[in-house]
């Protein structure tokens, strides 16, 4: 078996509601992950992608985030409808996507 090109880990942490830092999966339903891995296999992408659920990627403020590796490509605010395109734009064409990238001097900053 091939090694795999890409690897996406989302974080599902969930916090109570109302906390100072937020909670990437406040509804503890793991939507979000859920949806990583259908469009995965839907495109069949399942050989070469994996999907997986992530504690806490210790960037909440900024969440629900994901990164991606190897390229350590961090995105923040990403919600279900934004899975698809990151599976063409990122995974397929290897671009990323500004409106969601974690800028590097934002990774860590915790408000």
């Amino acid at each position: 078996m091939a090694a795999f090109t890409h690897h996406i880990f989302i974080c599902i942490n969930q916090r109570e509601r109302g906390h100072r830092r937020g909670s990437c999966d406040s509804e503890g339903d793991e939507e979000l992950r859920d949806a990583f891995k259908k469009e995965v296999k839907r495109r069949g992408l399942a050989a070469q992608v994996r999907a997986n659920s992530a504690g806490c990627l210790d960037q909440c403020e900024l969440g629900p985030t994901i990164v991606i590796y190897p390229q350590a490509i961090w995105y923040g605010g990403v919600k279900v409808t934004d899975v698809p395109r990151i599976i063409e734009e990122t995974i397929i064409a290897g671009r990323v996507l500004d409106d969601l990238l974690i800028p590097d001097d934002k990774l860590n900053c915790h408000k």
